[in-house]
């Protein structure tokens, strides 16, 4: 599961500086000029880490920080950047709910450095994976969609968390109950899977009745849509 990385900097080069060092490193970037563009990113990918200019347009970097840590995600690390370098504001920055804090002007293989150490700390709370505003944690047993909790059965997070594994590729029936029931001493009906994928559809999809997410392959099974 590859990590992703929101960085929020209102200076374009800057930004296009860290992604290139961010994404050399094998790390999924997405990037917002702002706090509001950078509060729907938020929802839509899901970062593991958040890379954070203070001095930003429309919502400053305080204020995006505090949202973030409203929002119940501890899983989520913060980076702050900032050209102020007093003891004082890296204190109120640290408190404020940052893991780290950068000032600027900075190395970008310094920053590199604290993006690994911030990680290897808080890694193991972001195993993700994120598709268009769904989001599955495996080892906490969660789904999200956008800002909201998804309420799953064992068989449908199981189901759903194999679909996210296996993006864009036709999944036939005798798959999905192999996944499903790998101990079954008797046979499990097809429609026993139609009827976990109506369910899930009804969870996770805008309407059900049109599915954007889970496609039916006709004559073949079932395909998980990202794009």
């Amino acid at each position: 599961m590859q990590q992703t990385i929101l960085v929020v900097e209102d200076d374009q080069m800057i930004r296009h500086l860290i992604r290139l060092h961010l994404e050399k490193n094998k790390y999924d970037v997405i990037e917002a000029g702002d706090g509001e563009e950078a509060k729907e990113l938020f929802w839509e990918h899901h970062p593991c880490l958040i890379v954070l200019d203070l001095m930003l347009p429309k919502m400053s970097g305080e204020e995006f920080c505090h949202w973030v840590r409203e929002q119940e995600r501890n899983e989520v690390s913060v980076i702050m950047l900032s050209a102020k370098a007093r003891i004082d504001d890296k204190i109120a920055g640290l408190r404020m709910g940052a893991d780290d804090y950068v000032t600027k002007p900075f190395d970008p293989d310094e920053l590199m450095a604290h993006v690994e150490a911030v990680l290897r700390r808080t890694g193991q709370f972001c195993q993700k994976i994120v598709h268009g505003g769904l989001c599955i944690k495996p080892r906490k047993g969660e789904v999200l969609l956008y800002d909201n909790q998804v309420k799953l059965t064992k068989h449908e997070f199981n189901l759903l968390y194999y679909f996210m594994q296996n993006p864009n590729i036709v999944l036939n029936r005798e798959q999905l109950i192999e996944q499903l029931y790998p101990y079954a001493d008797n046979t499990v009906l097809d429609r026993t899977i139609d009827a976990h994928i109506k369910k899930l559809r009804e969870k996770i999809e805008a309407d059900s009745s049109k599915p954007e997410r889970i496609h039916t392959v006709r004559g073949m099974g079932y395909k998980f849509v990202t794009a």
